[in-house]
């Protein structure tokens, strides 16, 4: 596919020692020619090169680059390309890009020369996607996961289930289409059924593997509740490190959701302090208890606070009532004062360790999963759950006696959301699976 020549500043636009500016498509290298103190059709394919930018229209001395050009197919968009070094800042990158410009090429959208090599077939969509997960990692377990998904994961887990599909939709469609081949094995509903069972079986082990992994990647929704001064505000500033919350003896200090980001050990934890739990005639507090208890309902993980000296004990059973649905803590603050038994803390001597073992042990699990091939993000778990449900359907119409030909309609429909994941647009003829896969023609 021939497209128009793009550029685009692959750098930071802020100060900084070297900036890049960058061409792809047909005319990259024709361009960059005119701009250049050299002459490029002398020099090599992936060879680095020192010269000069000059503006071809007054010869004024632009920058002194180093220039690397990577001949069609042999690059990022399998175009030609053209990367030129130059010093960083605001001024030279601007200004190189806008003398690209004026001889032909187009600004580049964002993302867009990734696009071209899903495009060109360099990479599938799921790498693509990988490529701005790591630009966008905030922790290492999020850059491993990018890094997978670059590598080619998502496409050998996928695959698999792609190449099942296809066999089930190509066996029945060569029984209907071709009934006079007694070579081929003639399939009914009670030889798809197991086999649709055991597609489904292997999507949702998956399914839930990219979810705990998900988890992760993003970091873990953890609210802290509980009744006016027992600590929270305490424990988010003790977790954070940092004076983030205000803490006074006063109840009803939080009125409003406070949010921070920490990263133990092996989780990251986006952390949400609420509003005190209590009965408020004040306007403005009762809208921060009730977002308080709403934020529960969203939450990965809830902590509930309780301050051992505190009698009233009803309003921490409905929190905990509320939160039986979620991964929940129920922590006994300030042990300094009195320590009751199950999990202490002093939130106000920083003494929460056993705090973090607790989450750390609550999500083993998702800790594990980070060494298990999965699913990179909530598109491909969105897609994969939907060939599920119609792989789902079509194990429905089989018990229900439908006829062999009809499931092929929710089984392709199966197909089509699978492929997705790999390429927004690839839909591969299924008769061409079927005559790759069986010897029609003899």
């Amino acid at each position: 596919m021939i497209l128009d020549t793009i550029v685009g500043i692959s750098t930071a636009q802020a100060l900084g020692a070297i900036g890049i500016v960058r061409l792809s498509g047909s005319d990259a290298i024709e361009i960059a020619n005119t701009l250049f103190s050299k002459d490029l059709k002398t020099i090599d394919s992936h060879h680095v090169v020192y010269g000069n930018i000059y503006d071809p229209s007054t010869k004024e001395w632009i920058d002194e680059v180093m220039l690397t050009q990577f001949k069609a197919p042999r690059s990022y968009t399998k175009e030609d390309i053209v990367e030129i070094s130059c010093h960083g800042g605001l001024m030279s990158t601007s200004k190189i890009m806008g003398l690209c410009i004026s001889l032909g090429a187009r600004s580049a959208q964002p993302g867009e020369f990734t696009q071209r090599a899903v495009i060109h077939g360099r990479i599938d969509l799921a790498q693509a996607e990988g490529v701005n997960d790591l630009i966008h990692a905030s922790s290492t377990q999020a850059m491993t996961m990018a890094l997978k998904a670059m590598s080619g994961d998502v496409r050998r887990l996928i695959e698999p289930l792609i190449d099942d599909l296809i066999a089930m939709i190509a066996h029945i469609e060569v029984n209907i289409d071709y009934p006079e081949y007694e070579d081929v094995v003639q399939m009914t509903t009670q030889e798809i059924l197991p086999q649709a069972k055991d597609w489904v079986k292997r999507a949702d082990a998956i399914i839930d593997a990219s979810i705990k992994k998900e988890v992760i990647k993003e970091g873990v929704k953890t609210v802290i509740v509980g009744q006016p001064n027992v600590g929270k505000s305490s424990l988010l500033n003790a977790l954070l490190q940092e004076e983030k919350a205000i803490v006074t003896p006063i109840a009803g200090t939080t009125r409003d959701l406070v949010e921070g980001y920490i990263r133990l050990k092996h989780i990251p934890l986006h952390l949400i302090d609420t509003a005190g739990i209590r009965e408020s005639d004040d306007l403005v507090e009762k809208i921060g208890i009730e977002r308080s208890l709403e934020s529960i309902d969203s939450a990965e993980l809830v902590i509930i606070v309780i301050d051992p000296t505190n009698t009233n004990e009803e309003v921490d059973d409905q929190l905990i009532k509320r939160a039986s649905n979620k991964k929940c803590i129920v922590v006994y603050n300030k042990s300094d004062l009195i320590k009751r038994e199950g999990l202490s803390i002093s939130a106000l001597n920083q003494d929460i360790q056993p705090l973090i073992d607790q989450i750390e042990t609550l999500f083993a699990e998702n800790i594990a999963s980070l060494d298990t091939p999965t699913l990179a993000n909530q598109r491909q778990i969105g897609m994969l759950t939907q060939a599920k449900r119609y792989l789902i359907q079509a194990i429905e119409a089989i018990e229900a006696g439908f006829e062999i030909d009809l499931i092929t309609i929710d089984l392709s429909a199966a197909y089509e959301s699978l492929t997705s994941i790999l390429s927004a647009n690839v839909k591969p003829s299924l008769m061409d699976e079927i005559f790759k896969r069986f010897c029609l023609g003899k």
